[in-house]
This record gives structure tokens, C-alpha cells and sequence, in this order.
């Protein structure tokens, strides 16, 4: 099964436990996707899916952070439900040590020797870790590698 296929089995069973928290975050997930299916004339794989929610995911963190600065815990709380929501669909991420092991491999496959080689690495690393690692944390992991190198 797909996870588009899986969301929309999630959306009826939601509708059928009158779950209206989860079924409203599950909502935003199917529109987002025909969004994304309408604009680009596409048919979305589960890669698609995956940095659509991925992308979610980054907008509710972003969401709590600013919300929790300035007061409004009604609001993060309702942000921190759907972000609970949101990671269900996302796979396991990985741990640090596993992904400085991607990092030496893509390093060593694309023969990357330095600084301006970190577009070269991220590129294959970016296709193998979207959406089970902090995109972010794997290109510091890439910047320090490669000025070490």
C-alpha cells in the first residue's frame, strides 16, 4: 500500500471514529498532495508524500517555536497535536552514527575534497536520507567532513 493510499484509509477511519483533530491534519496532508498532484500534472510518489509532510513538519516546528514566544500555548498546543499527526507517516529516523556513515560513503563515491564539492555530496545524500534525517544536521555533518578533509 502506498502512502497516499494509507492516508486516505487513515482519513476514513478518522471520519469513522469521529477523531476531528486527527481527521483536520489529515485533511491539510490530502490537500496538500492534490495540490502538488494539480500544479505539476504529476501522479505523487510515496517520495513526493514524504517531503510534503516532511515539509509540514518544519512549518508546525516553526509554528511552536513562535507561537510559545509570544505567549500563545493554545495555539502550540494545537500545532503540537498536528505535528504528533504529522510524524505517524514520517519512516524511522536515522541516528547520528548512521548517517556519518551515509556521509563518509557519499563522500567517498562522489570523491568530494572539499568545501566546494558539499553541492556534489548533499545531492546523493539528499535522494537516500530525505525524510529520515534533518536535512540540516546532515549538511553540517558534510561541512565539517569535507573541511577536514
Amino acid at each position: 500500500m502506498s502512502l497516499k493510499e494509507q492516508i486516505t484509509d487513515d482519513m476514513k477511519a478518522a471520519m469513522r471514529a469521529k477523531d476531528t483533530g486527527r481527521l483536520g491534519t489529515i485533511r491539510l496532508i490530502t490537500a496538500a498532495m492534490k495540490q502538488k498532484e494539480v500544479d505539476e500534472r504529476i501522479e505523487l510518489t510515496d517520495a513526493h508524500v514524504l517531503a510534503i509532510i516532511e515539509k509540514m513538519i518544519k512549518q508546525r516546528k516553526d509554528s511552536i517555536t513562535q507561537f510559545e514566544a509570544g505567549g500563545r500555548q493554545d495555539l502550540a498546543d494545537i500545532e503540537k497535536a498536528e505535528l504528533e499527526v504529522l510524524s505517524a507517516y514520517m519512516p524511522a529516523a536515522l541516528s547520528v552514527d548512521e548517517i556519518s556513515g551515509e556521509v563518509a560513503q557519499a563522500i567517498a563515491a562522489t570523491g568530494a575534497a572539499g568545501p566546494q564539492d558539499m553541492g556534489k555530496v548533499m545531492a546523493v545524500l539528499k535522494g537516500k536520507l530525505a525524510g529520515r534525517a534533518d536535512m540540516t544536521a546532515v549538511s553540517a555533518l558534510v561541512k565539517k567532513a569535507l573541511t577536514h578533509a
